[in-house]
């Protein structure tokens, strides 16, 4: 959970969303990891017979895995993960830099009256 609700509406948490960001990082690795994979796999032609429909096939499946196929889906997939993981990264850095701004301005005014 990324916020919790408080007596006086809701409150952010800062911990758990650079965790989520750091999972998300993580999973952008993996998700380069199967675009190479993905990418071998269209590199090599399946050995599945010198028939004309197995070499149609054979091309096929190389072309499904291809720049066009499933390399092209993982990698743009990887792409606005981390799009995503350096937007949220982002945020948090500056919702800690305001924090802290807002402490040290309460800090040198004498805080706040409530």
């Amino acid at each position: 959970m990324t916020s919790q609700a408080s007596q006086h509406g809701y409150q952010v948490a800062p911990q758990e969303l650079s965790a989520q960001a750091g999972a998300l990082a993580e999973i952008g690795d993996r998700t380069g990891g199967l675009a190479a994979s993905a990418s071998r796999l269209a590199e090599r032609r399946p050995m599945l017979g010198t028939a004309p429909p197995a070499l149609h096939l054979a091309v096929r499946l190389c072309e499904a895995a291809g720049r066009a196929g499933l390399t092209g889906d993982v990698s743009a997939a990887g792409n606005d993960l981390g799009d995503f993981h350096r937007a949220l990264k982002a945020s948090v850095d500056r919702y800690l830099e305001r924090e802290a701004d807002i402490a040290q301005t309460f800090r040198t005014t004498g805080g706040a009256e409530t």
